[in-house]
C-alpha cells in the first residue's frame, strides 16, 4: 500500500540523493524571487500514474509550489495531452523536476504495459497479477502502477502469505516428508485466515498439493496443453495461477486455458519509462 508516510519517505530520499547540498546549479543562476510555470507533457500515448508522487516532489522542495494534476492515476492520455501543471518558485521547480519526471515516467510506464496485458485477456476471466520481482525500496510505489493499469497486486511481501516454491518443497522432500504432510502440518500451526500458496512444475504434484487443501495452486511453466490438464485436474478446488514463459504474444493463449490468474514479473522489472517531458517556462524576478 502506497500510504502518504511511505511516499514522502522515499521521495524526500531521492531528492536529498539528487541535492544533499542544495540545487548548484538553480541557485547560482536563477534569482530567488524568480517564478516559473511548467507543464507536464506527453511524448507518447499511456496510462497516467504516478500523480501523487510528482506532486509531492515539489511540495517537499518547496511549500509555495502548486501542482494543478490535469489527469487522475489510471487515466489514458495521448501525445501532446497536458498531464499536469506546476507553478512557483523556480529555483524549487526545477531542483525537483528530475525527480519528480523519474517517478511519473517509472510508474507511468509500469501502468501502460500493464494495461496492455489486461486487454489481452479481457475476453477471459483472468486476472492480470504482479509479482515480488520489483525495485528494491519502491514496491509499494511500483504495486500502485500495476492497480493503475487494470492490474492486481500479489503477496506483497514474504509477511503476508504462505507460498511454497520449487525450492522449499525440494528441502521438504530431502526430509522424507511427503508433500501433504508437510503443507498439512504447516496449516496446523498457521492463523486460519493465512492464504496457502504452492508450485508445482508438473501435472503429477497437483494431486499431492491439493490433498492438503491449499488455497492456491501455481503452474509454472506449463505448456497450453498441460495448462489445460491442469486446470481440469483441479475442478474448482483451489485457485489456479499461471506463471513463467508469459509474454504480450502468449498472455491471451495462456488466459484461454481457463486459469484464474497469470503472474508476470515483466510488468515491473522490464516495464519502460514513458517519454513524459516537463516543459518549464520562467518569469523574470521583478
Amino acid at each position: 500500500m502506497l500510504t502518504r508516510a511511505v511516499m514522502e519517505r522515499v521521495v524526500a530520499a531521492a531528492l536529498e540523493e539528487d541535492a544533499p547540498w542544495g540545487d548548484l546549479t538553480s541557485d547560482s543562476l536563477i534569482p530567488e524571487s524568480a517564478t516559473a510555470r511548467a507543464e507536464l507533457v506527453a511524448r507518447e500515448s499511456g496510462v497516467f500514474s504516478g500523480g501523487e508522487v510528482f506532486e509531492t516532489a515539489f511540495r517537499l522542495t518547496d511549500a509555495a509550489i502548486a501542482v494543478d494534476r490535469r489527469v487522475g492515476d489510471g487515466a489514458r492520455f495521448e501525445p501532446g495531452d497536458t498531464l499536469a501543471v506546476v507553478t512557483g518558485p523556480a529555483r524549487g521547480v526545477l531542483t525537483a523536476e528530475r525527480i519528480g519526471l523519474n517517478f511519473a515516467q517509472r510508474m507511468s510506464g509500469i501502468a501502460t504495459l500493464t494495461a496492455r496485458y489486461v486487454a489481452e485477456v479481457a475476453h477471459t476471466g483472468c486476472r492480470i497479477a504482479d509479482t515480488r520481482k520489483t525495485t528494491p525500496g519502491l514496491r509499494a510505489f511500483e504495486r500502485k502502477a500495476v492497480r493503475d493499469g487494470g492490474g492486481r497486486n500479489h503477496r506483497a511481501s514474504l509477511s503476508d502469505a504462505v507460498m511454497a516454491k520449487d525450492n522449499h518443497l525440494a528441502v521438504i522432500t530431502r526430509q522424507g516428508l511427503s508433500i501433504t504432510q508437510a503443507l498439512q502440518a504447516a496449516k496446523d500451526r498457521l492463523p486460519h485466515t493465512t492464504h496457502i500458496e504452492v508450485e508445482v512444475d508438473r501435472l503429477d504434484q497437483i494431486e499431492p498439493v491439493l490433498a492438503a487443501g491449499i488455497d492456491t495452486i501455481m503452474l509454472d511453466n506449463f505448456s497450453l496443453d498441460d495448462l489445460r490438464a491442469g486446470v481440469a485436474q483441479v475442478a474448482g478446488r483451489a485457485t489456479v495461477e499461471a506463471s513463467g514463459g508469459v509474454s504480450l504474444e502468449t498472455v491471451r493463449a495462456i488466459a484461454e486455458t481457463g486459469v484464474d490468474v497469470i503472474s508476470i514479473g515483466a510488468l515491473t522489472h522490464s516495464a519502460r519509462a514513458l517519454d513524459l517531458g516537463l516543459d518549464v517556462r520562467i518569469d523574470a524576478a521583478p
